[in-house]
């Protein structure tokens, strides 16, 4: 049978602590952040609804644009906005940024004319 010894010291030890540099340049700043959290965004949806008056419109949205649109509305959501009113070059969407979801499309011809209602927010994009 093995035998354990067990050591004690005269004095107890006591653990050194050492303060941390920190360097604050390491941390990512807000926008980088942002950019990382917006990359996470949920694509957008489209609404049966607005499915069928963007064919009715005849309106064609890029990759590329729904890519930014999702950004955009993610970014409005962050700032409060429940319903946002997007003005594209060729046409204006009505969207939820709560559920992230086109609720109607019009062209552009016909948005000029629109009064919109309980919009909390509006977007720019013009590509």
């Amino acid at each position: 049978m093995e035998k354990t010894y067990i050591h004690r010291s005269p004095q107890p030890i006591t653990p050194q602590y050492h303060k941390k540099a920190v360097n604050r340049s390491a941390s990512p700043s807000f926008s980088a952040q942002l950019d990382e959290a917006i990359q996470d965004v949920r694509p957008i949806q489209i609404s049966k609804h607005a499915k069928v008056r963007m064919e009715q419109r005849g309106i064609s949205i890029s990759k590329e644009t729904w890519v930014e649109i999702g950004k955009r509305v993610n970014e409005a959501k962050g700032k409060g906005v429940k319903d946002s009113l997007v003005i594209l070059k060729d046409a204006a969407l009505i969207v939820s940024a709560k559920n992230q979801t086109v609720i109607t499309a019009l062209d552009r011809e016909e948005a000029y004319s629109q009064i919109f209602t309980n919009i909390n927010g509006t977007i720019l994009i013009d590509s």
